[in-house]
């Protein structure tokens, strides 16, 4: 059986269980490497000690991050599991020494001056990053229908975790100003080309037929640029692309004259954090977050100041709960 053909069934796998196409690539990668490293050895030839043997000299001779390295496992466990039906035993691999990162700790003034030095759409698309807790990709893949203008919410699909949320659509009437008047041009440009569908995910395309070319499916943030679907070979019109908007949010922290490693991300924290100071249950801002586990909420909120910064000793501040607004 050619390497080719073992890479197709990979993705016809993986399309058949609805993963993403992200994930269909970064899977066929590392069978890929994995061939490679094992001298193109066909992987129904090799096993456990094959794999442990990859796994151990990525950690202890690339010396990847851990995440890479239990991508890699994901990868070949699937390659074993689900395509060769060769499901392997236990494995006793070299473990990449996990890192922990923490997010740096942005008050709502830098996250101001970060928002006031970025053009129209990635300002918009930072404000939801900030006000409404989304993780870039889940901005990007915003629906028109996905927007609640009369009850400021917005409904986040095709999330992390597969589980649908609800949040605020921030309420700040700048912003909401700037989001419609950049919803009436994509209007226009959805107009001039009504009959470009949009990219679907093939589950809901198959069960709404005409979704991909009405209104409400349509990307708040089109790209204006039509692709190529790679699996169809359809033409048709996406998203932005993150890492434009990533950029953009990188030299606005350098603009905003900050030394801070920020990023769009560190904006999400900060919208955990400006809960927390708030007042607001953890388990309330795990929920709004999208969190499946509560200890990566706590995680997100070990950058806050610390605490001897951020209050007053008794004795100098008679008023303390009423100044904080929590014990």
């Amino acid at each position: 059986m050619s390497e080719k053909k073992l890479a197709d069934r990979i993705r016809e796998a993986i399309r058949l269980r609805g993963y993403s196409y992200r994930t269909e690539k970064a899977y066929v990668h590392w069978y890929e490497r994995y061939v490679r490293f094992h001298k193109l050895r066909h992987p129904s030839t090799m096993g456990a000690a094959e794999v442990e043997q990859f796994l151990s000299h990525l950690a202890s001779q690339e010396q990847v991050a851990a995440s890479t390295q239990n991508q890699a496992l994901s990868a070949l466990l699937f390659l074993y599991g689900a395509v060769l039906l060769l499901p392997l035993d236990d494995l006793d691999i070299v473990r990449a020494k996990r890192t922990t990162y923490v997010q740096p700790y942005l008050n709502h003034d830098e996250c101001l001056r970060i928002l006031a030095q970025l053009d129209p759409v990635p300002y918009l698309i930072a404000c939801l990053l900030y006000g409404s807790g989304l993780r870039l990709l889940e901005a990007l893949r915003l629906r028109i229908q996905d927007l609640d203008f009369e009850n400021l919410l917005i409904t986040v699909h095709d999330t992390k975790s597969n589980r649908d949320r609800v949040t605020f659509l921030p309420d700040d009437e700048q912003f909401l100003q700037r989001l419609r008047a950049h919803l009436d041009q994509a209007r226009r440009l959805y107009d001039a080309h009504a009959d470009v569908p949009v990219s679907m995910p093939p589950a809901l395309a198959r069960k709404y037929p005409a979704a991909d070319t009405s209104w409400e499916w349509q990307y708040v943030f089109p790209s204006r640029d039509l692709s190529v679907d790679p699996r169809t070979l359809a033409v048709k019109r996406h998203h932005l692309h993150p890492s434009g908007v990533q950029r953009a949010i990188t030299a606005a922290v350098h603009a905003a004259g900050l030394t801070k490693r920020a990023t769009g991300h560190t904006l999400r924290a900060a919208f955990a954090h400006r809960l927390k100071e708030a007042g607001y249950q953890l388990d309330d801002i795990q929920k709004l977050m999208g969190h499946a586990d509560i200890r990566t909420t706590q995680h997100y909120l070990e950058g806050q100041t610390p605490a001897h910064k951020r209050l007053r000793g008794l004795l100098s501040s008679p008023g303390l709960s009423a100044r904080t607004g929590n014990n």
